[in-house]
């Protein structure tokens, strides 16, 4: 049977494991109960030799600890997000060259393809997110999207290569040169195609990758938080493989080859994700989460007039083991929005004639905590988008503050202002292993926490150091302008200020990153419901798209303030005559206000309680 099968489906030898909650039930020496099909004798195995999570294998029999998921099965999924990666910033990284050079598209045009691509990519996680967790499951989902994946990253390697199909304006100096209508639609078919398999993907692979460790287990647990930090480590290798290797490859050697390689790592991907197959644990998935989301609502508002009961074990559960959402623990009561509680209040006419519960008018205590949960992630979730505004200054403001500063290496190269993000890579990668290796032990010893801090207080760390970040970048600007003052360097195209004056700003978005990305990596796999969790990694991965938008409109509503009666502004188009770093320290404001609503927001968050667990932060 597969990954989809009966969950209570037993080990070998006979024996079925009893569950409780979706977990193992315990006998009072520790060790987990099995019973005897035929007999009904109750018989012990090692405490270790099955997850305690729910999770199963392959083939939908309860997942053995000793034969499946932790290391074992990681770094087949760390190898595909690394070489998916590549893939991806292989070409999002020059797409807008590309498109100006090989369709000859203006720069406002190119720009605009690369945003709506861009936000496709980030919108298109959704379907996948809500199809893995209601219907396929995540492993499904990565296997199916990756192939859809893998063909249009071939389909764009033929665009670039076959006569034909090949766009003829390469080193064209001819105004009038321009792409065929079948030439610019198989390009944007394979693009399209890209995005569409990154929907599978981006909100699957970090949550499977998760569900290889179980969280009711103290060893792996500590092990979880660990491989958030590699997974986001092994994100940042195949970007930095591809801003430094890749661009030189497009630039120099042509765009065929710029675009094949990529597509051997997407290759590899694919083969890498494929070989752990035999190792993987497996959640099933649990049904459409809006569904059950709209349903608590309805019988919540049907029930408006009823009063919640003082004593909440008067509200509805189920009364077996197991949750009654698939793939999903049993969750305890919390405090807090009780008008929703009144969904699990039993009523009269709750039930059809045949006695069975209409799902519309009375919910399970479980369901109803799913959607307080999801309540409660909302507010932590818009802090990030602060955040992400920042971390896009990278790409905008850095590179065209660069621009205009001395960019020479030497009597004869020149460094491109884009190229310094690689600064914030090799920051990455250099505190991943510094926070998992270093930080953390000792930040234990002080907190006696197991991961040294807990996630919203890794998360809020982040968030200080993105605005000394902002804070620096400024500082840089002011130091700038004032030798443009001093020295009349105003028509200058680069001014005798070296561009790695740059480097610390973005060292320190880069760590920042290891706090706050990686933390809402964990926080939103953690936190959210069981059954929810490649939708909720979805949701989080919106921010980034949003944070870009909030950039582009503080940008817009800046310049219409700044010009008016003919000045100058802040963002003039040329940056010598303006104060970006006005821009900067309006950032540095935001950031801090974000960081004061996020401290009351994180006073106010109350943990999700699966039943029979300690509290998990």
């Amino acid at each position: 049977m597969g990954i989809d099968g009966d969950p209570a489906a037993g080990p070998p030898a006979e024996q079925t494991v009893v569950h409780r909650n979706g977990n193992h039930e315990t006998g009072s020496n520790g060790e987990v109960k099995t019973e005897e099909k035929n007999s009904g004798a109750t018989i012990f195995c090692p405490e270790d030799e099955y997850t305690n999570d729910g999770s199963v294998d392959f083939h939908g029999n309860p997942a053995n600890r000793k034969k499946s998921g932790g290391w074992k099965a990681a770094p087949f999924i760390l190898g595909n997000e690394c070489c998916e990666r590549l893939a991806y910033y292989g070409i999002n990284t020059n797409l807008v060259n590309y498109l100006t050079d090989g369709l000859k598209q203006g720069n406002a045009q190119a720009t605009k393809n690369v945003n709506n691509w861009s936000g496709t990519c980030y919108i298109t996680p959704l379907i996948g997110a809500f199809l893995a967790d209601s219907y396929f499951g995540r492993y499904k989902i990565i296997a199916v999207f990756s192939i859809i994946y893998f063909i249009g990253m071939v389909l764009l390697t033929i665009s670039a290569s076959v006569p034909g199909l090949k766009p003829p304006c390469f080193n064209s100096k001819d105004a009038d040169c321009h792409a065929s209508t079948s030439q610019t639609g198989v390009f944007f078919l394979s693009l399209y195609l890209i995005a569409l398999g990154t929907g599978g993907i981006k909100p699957c692979v970090s949550s499977f990758g998760a569900d290889q460790f179980d969280e009711m287990h103290d060893v792996e647990k500590k092990k979880k938080s660990s491989f958030f930090n590699w997974f986001y480590f092994s994100i940042n290798i195949g970007a930095l493989i591809s801003s430094s290797v890749l661009v030189y490859i497009q630039d120099n050697v042509g765009w065929g080859w710029g675009f094949g390689v990529p597509t051997v790592a997407m290759g590899i991907a694919i083969t890498s994700f494929f070989s752990g197959t035999a190792l993987y644990r497996h959640q099933k998935p649990g049904g459409s989460p809006l569904t059950r989301v709209a349903q608590v609502i309805v019988a919540s508002v049907r029930k408006w007039a009823y009063p919640v009961p003082h004593d909440k074990s008067l509200l509805y559960e189920v009364q077996d083991k197991e949750s009654a959402i698939q793939g999903s623990r049993k969750l305890d009561h919390t405090d807090g929005f009780l008008f929703l509680d009144k969904a699990a209040l039993e009523t009269e006419n709750d039930k059809s004639e045949a006695g069975l519960i209409n799902p519309w008018r009375l919910c399970t205590v479980t369901q109803v905590e799913e959607l307080k949960g999801v309540i409660r992630i909302l507010p932590i979730w818009a802090t990030g988008i602060i955040f992400a505004t920042v971390y896009s200054q990278m790409g905008t403001l850095f590179v065209e503050q660069g621009d205009l500063m001395d960019i020479r290496i030497g009597p004869h190269f020149k460094i491109p202002p884009a190229s310094l993000s690689i600064f914030d890579t090799l920051s990455v990668i250099f505190w991943v292993p510094v926070y998992d290796r270093l930080i953390v032990p000792i930040a234990r010893k002080f907190t006696g926490h197991q991961r040294g801090f807990t996630q919203l207080q890794r998360m809020g760390i982040g968030l200080v150091i993105s605005i000394s970040s902002m804070v620096v970048a400024a500082i840089v600007e002011i130091k700038r302008l004032d030798l443009v003052k001093k020295h009349n360097y105003y028509k200058l195209e680069h001014m005798p200020m070296s561009i790695f004056w740059q480097v610390p700003q973005y060292f320190l978005i880069g760590c920042a990153e290891v706090f706050t990305f990686i933390g809402q990596l964990e926080f939103f796999y953690d936190q959210a419901p069981d059954a929810m969790r490649s939708f909720m990694s979805a949701l989080s991965l919106t921010t980034v798209a949003l944070g870009n938008y909030l950039s582009s409109l503080l940008v817009t509503i800046v310049t219409d303030v700044t010009t008016k009666d003919g000045k100058t502004g802040w963002i003039p188009n040329n940056l010598n005559y303006g104060h970006i770093d006005y821009f900067f320290w309006l950032l540095a404001i935001l950031s801090v206000l974000n960081f004061l609503a996020y401290l009351l927001i994180a006073h106010w968050y109350t943990y999700k309680r699966p039943v029979g667990t300690e509290l998990s932060k």
